[in-house]
């Protein structure tokens, strides 16, 4: 376990893990549970913002985008981690790498934190714990 190999690939498969699950939400529609819920996903799925520049669009239309990027970043993520262990890259490299995931899903795991619910913290979270230990157990470049 001290081999950042095993906490790269954890990191990896619950990149994929939870691009997978998220992906999930793009297919399904919420189920109101009471008057005021389904109030409101009938305005965020009818009533047409003014953008300008000729640009109307829903709420919904709105979020499905920026639903899909926490997906699409998830991937990238996983599949660029993947990738340089399978190419058994230098440890310098592997390090810069670690360091900019550690940076870019920290910055995420934080958003998530303040602004979504339990199931995308934990798993943002021990994608952001997976990649700070793997990030430890780094062979030291002399």
């Amino acid at each position: 376990m001290k081999n950042y190999t095993f906490w790269l690939k954890a990191a990896s498969i619950m990149q994929f893990l939870t691009a997978i699950v998220h992906s999930i939400s793009l297919f399904t529609d919420p189920i109101p549970e009471n008057d005021k819920e389904k109030e409101l996903l009938d305005l965020m799925g009818t009533y047409k913002l003014d953008f300008g520049a000729g640009f109307h669009r829903t709420m919904n239309e709105i979020m499905t985008p920026l639903s899909a990027c926490l997906s699409l970043l998830c991937l990238l993520g996983g599949l660029i981690n993947w990738y340089i262990l399978q190419k058994k890259v230098s440890s310098e490299v592997v390090k810069g790498i670690i360091t900019f995931n550690l940076i870019v899903f920290g910055i995420c795991f934080g958003l998530i934190m303040v602004y979504a619910f339990l199931p995308p913290i934990i798993m943002t979270g021990l994608i952001f714990v997976f990649l700070g230990v793997s990030l430890i157990t780094v062979p030291k470049i002399h």
